[in-house]
């Protein structure tokens, strides 16, 4: 099973390099690397032409943002499934491309293992994804692309990445596919990438912008949300406040329905207990 795996890169020299080295250094090359740079000025372009021979495709030109970026891998992409390890991101271990070969079939849709966290200014934690992927979890979160195997004919069927939505298009893509067009996808049980926060999705004057582009999807699909999105997100920030104040990784657990269901079950255990002492 033939994979692609799209490196998007911008002014990024150091973590471009981080992320080459990993892709070079797999067990196996049965895959083909496709580098997409938007005209970096900071040494990229001269990494990527010393090391042009490990790639099946490079170019270096001025884009609209990372998801046309992103689009431009796919079209250039001859996989059957396509892995976007963009600049600074890198594979988990040096045996995970062989890995996961065992898992694609060519007829599921989506193909998705864990991530590893590298915080910013937090602990490094395990993101462990749910297997049920519903409406809920996409309230709340979204699939890691390092960690998600898309084939590559989903893109023909429902569309690139929209670049009107310049942080959260991979988002959009996986609640339309997922949850609208019910496209097949399985749960893998392999730490596929390392994800360093830091990026345009995790930056703190991204957030209300994440959010609002968030609302604006919601609102193309979902009418409901026009009265009480707003208190939805008041919640939400609410709640995440409380996480954090206890541990800044309950918020990642909470999105597993299998955890939660733990945590909730170990809360009542404790007001169980309190309640009895307290009598």
């Amino acid at each position: 099973m033939k994979i692609s795996i799209i490196t998007v890169n911008y002014n990024d020299h150091l973590g471009l390099e981080r992320t080459l080295k990993s892709v070079q250094e797999q067990t196996t090359q049965d895959f083909e690397h496709i580098i997409i740079d938007g005209n970096s000025n900071d040494g990229s372009k001269e990494l990527i032409e010393r090391t042009k021979d490990n790639y099946s495709y490079m170019i270096s030109e001025p884009d609209h943002g990372v998801y046309d970026a992103m689009n431009k891998g796919i079209a250039q992409a001859t996989g059957n499934y396509i892995l976007f390890l963009n600049s600074g991101d890198t594979l988990y271990k040096n045996y995970i491309i062989s890995k996961v070969q065992s898992y694609l079939d060519n007829t599921t849709a989506i193909v998705y293992g864990d991530l590893s966290i590298i915080g910013e200014d937090r602990p490094d934690f395990i993101h462990h994804y749910p297997r049920e992927l519903d409406f809920n979890f996409f309230k709340r979160t979204s699939l890691g692309h390092p960690a998600t195997f898309i084939k590559k004919e989903l893109f023909d069927l429902y569309g690139n990445y929209r670049t009107d939505l310049p942080i959260a298009s991979d988002w959009e893509f996986f609640l339309k596919t997922i949850c609208i067009e019910k496209v097949s996808y399985k749960k893998m049980n392999v730490i596929v990438s390392n994800f360093y926060e830091g990026g345009i999705s995790t930056t703190a004057n991204n957030i209300e912008n994440h959010k609002g582009e968030i609302k604006k999807v919601l609102l193309e699909h979902y009418d409901l949300y026009d009265s009480n999105f707003n208190e939805l997100l008041a919640a939400k920030q609410e709640n995440d406040a409380v996480y954090a104040s206890v541990n800044p990784q309950i918020k990642v657990v909470t999105t597993n329905a299998f955890f939660l269901k733990i945590l909730n079950s170990i809360i009542c255990l404790f007001a169980f207990i309190i309640k009895k002492k307290r009598s």
